[in-house]
């Protein structure tokens, strides 16, 4: 997917519940969720496809200071706004090779994006080196289509099982924490949603 199509797309990208995280319920129940995987503040986070920064803002108001990447100059200026005053930094940037340099983060928090990636493999591993010795990644995924006539494994989002196997030979400990909680969607699911949440 191209930058044009994410710049037309930021203007209503938080009018999805888990994306703005607007309504009170989805927001408790996303800011649960992430405080139960990361370590306790303040740590350094690597929000990569951050969008419009709401993850990132919701960390940093918790005591996390966190850096977002998104290839999209429209979502990075919508998140810069949103955290202003806030200890984020937001860069544009590729979310597969972070404009990052050596930098070392404790967490490395990716949602819905790895599927995306033009090489997913090659961007798992470009992360896993972000990520000091000890430190987590924490990618929110799901399978919710089938993708085109030429799908693969990756197309329609990515199930568990398949970025479990991508994941294994490069981290240290892995495991799958199912989301179906509807609190989180803003409505029930019937598709497959997950955190994979793994050690370097």
């Amino acid at each position: 997917m191209t930058t044009d199509y994410w710049d037309s797309a930021a203007a209503t990208f938080d009018q999805e519940a888990d994306h703005g995280l607007l309504d009170p319920e989805v927001r408790a129940a996303w800011r649960e969720r992430l405080l139960s995987w990361l370590p306790e503040p303040p740590s350094r986070v690597l929000d990569v496809g951050c969008g419009t920064g709401t993850l990132a803002r919701l960390l940093a108001e918790e005591g996390h200071t966190v850096t977002g990447v998104d290839l999209s100059p429209r979502m990075v200026e919508l998140a810069r706004a949103k955290v202003a005053g806030l200890p984020v930094e937001v860069l544009t940037g590729d979310a597969a090779d972070p404009p990052v340099g050596e930098a070392r983060f404790d967490v490395l928090l990716c949602r819905h994006v790895v599927w995306a990636m033009p090489d997913p493999h090659a961007a798992l591993r470009r992360w896993r080196d972000l990520v000091r010795p000890g430190g987590r990644l924490v990618l929110v995924e799901g399978r919710w289509g089938t993708g085109s006539a030429e799908a693969t494994p990756w197309s329609g989002g990515v199930t568990a099982a398949t970025l479990s196997l991508a994941l294994r030979d490069l981290v240290t400990g892995l495991r799958v924490e199912p989301l179906t909680d509807p609190r989180l969607w803003g409505k029930p699911i019937d598709d497959e949603r997950y955190a994979l949440l793994a050690t370097r």
